[in-house]
């Protein structure tokens, strides 16, 4: 028999990144080795202090982008035409809830299916309904998502699109009102959680608190940070590096790195903004 080749190997795997992803993305400079550079925003020398007013009370319109090196734990979805349009819709304090949550669940589903595509693998031949032997991959099993509530739940369902029989856990972490610290209120795994690769779901990170909290709740109950795979739409500078520094085996996967992260996104999303 002929034998068909798969086409879209390699596939990337969390024990071992894709060569792609060590190239800079769209817009950064060159890099090689452990780093990648990666595209964000950050305000010039002389811009206001805060990015919400101007000096003529116009606000100011947001940074453009520099490189910055973070690391290769930080990956970023390629970037497009279709993805910015996403990012600049779910931005716009002017755009309809149908059309931002519209926008929020493509959005989310791109980056849910590059989430899959970091984990691990095995290769595979299936025999075609012409008689035709293909050489393939599926999946290994013993994946898991878990949802930072509650805008983290927006995720859920493009992860159930993807992978109809996936269990999903969940956690609740709010700040405690009188220390302002992240407080782990509640949180439910799958019992075996602890042999499964986890995909950690979080829209927005801003300061990096919440997802760290979260994170030292999965380790608590058996989960090494190699397996974690963080998916997030948007991510400031400071909560990639935070997460990273605190925890440099994550993997963190987003579409964007700016300073001003849109943090309405789950009251708009949800209806209660």
């Amino acid at each position: 028999m002929e034998t068909m080749p798969c086409h879209n190997q390699p596939l990337g795997a969390a024990g071992g990144p894709r060569q792609q992803e060590d190239q800079p993305a769209a817009g950064a400079g060159g890099g090689c080795g452990s780093t990648r550079l990666i595209r964000f925003a950050e305000p010039g020398p002389d811009s206001s202090p805060s990015p919400d007013s101007g000096s003529n009370g116009v606000p100011p319109p947001e940074p453009g982008p520099q490189p910055l090196q973070i690391g290769a734990q930080l990956k970023l979805l390629p970037m497009n035409d279709q993805i910015r349009e996403l990012q600049t819709i779910i931005r716009d304090k002017t755009a309809s809830r149908g059309d931002f949550v519209f926008s929020a669940d493509r959005l989310i589903r791109l980056v849910v299916e590059e989430g899959l595509n970091q984990l691990p693998y095995t290769e595979c031949t299936v025999t075609t309904p012409t008689g035709y032997k293909y050489e393939g991959v599926k999946f290994e099993k013993g994946n898991c998502g878990v949802s930072i509530m509650r805008s983290g739940e927006a995720m859920e369902q493009g992860l159930r699109d993807c992978c109809r029989s996936i269990r999903i856990g969940k956690i609740l972490i709010q700040s405690d009102e009188e220390t302002q610290r992240a407080k782990v209120y509640y949180a439910k795994f799958p019992p075996d959680i602890y042999r499964r690769k986890v995909l950690l779901m979080y829209p927005i990170l801003s300061t990096g608190n919440t997802v760290i909290e979260a994170v030292k709740v999965l380790i608590e109950h058996g989960v090494q940070p190699s397996v974690i795979i963080l998916l997030s739409l948007f991510s400031t500078p400071h909560g990639a590096k935070s997460i990273i520094q605190e925890f440099p085996e994550i993997t963190i996967l987003t579409t964007e790195v700016h300073p001003v992260a849109p943090t309405h996104f789950g009251q708009k999303y949800f209806g209660t903004d």
